[in-house]
Order: C-alpha cells, then sequence, then structure tokens
C-alpha cells in the first residue's frame, strides 16, 4: 500500500487509510509509537495497558498488603 508524506505546519503527517486503521483499531487523537529501524520508520499503536480485576486481585501477596489504618472514633453520622 503506498500513501502520502504530507507538510502540517512546520512538520510533516503520515495518512493513514481507514482499512489499515481499522485493521490496527487506531483512532483519532490515539498515541503512536515510532521507531527507527534500518529500513525505516515503524509506526505502531500504544494501546493502553487494560487491566482485568482478577489479574490485580492475583497480584496482591502478604509483602505487598498494608496495613490497616486507623482514623479514630466516628465523626459524623457513619455507620459502622
Amino acid at each position: 500500500m503506498t500513501t502520502m508524506i504530507q507538510k502540517w505546519g512546520n512538520s510533516l503527517a503520515l495518512r493513514i487509510p481507514k482499512t489499515v486503521a481499522r485493521e490496527v483499531r487506531l483512532v483519532e487523537g490515539e498515541q503512536v509509537e515510532l521507531q527507527l529501524t534500518d529500513e525505516g520508520v515503524l509506526v505502531r499503536p500504544r494501546h493502553r495497558k487494560r487491566y482485568r480485576l482478577s489479574d490485580l486481585v492475583a497480584g496482591i501477596k502478604p509483602a505487598n498488603r498494608h496495613t490497616e489504618t486507623d482514623y479514630g472514633a466516628p465523626a459524623g453520622r457513619e455507620v459502622w
């Protein structure tokens, strides 16, 4: 597939065809990572890592648990 580099202010812009963007799940405003390689420039989506609650809970170990914090007696209408 061939596309064109265009001027955008003082920078250059690469237009990514809709079919390619859809295939790699890119949306407007999303960050991408540019990496220089021996062959040229590699453009990769920088998707945020999605965490699952079960994975986070599985990471709780006695070594990284915090002790209970005592904030004193209730100061309002808290129900304990």
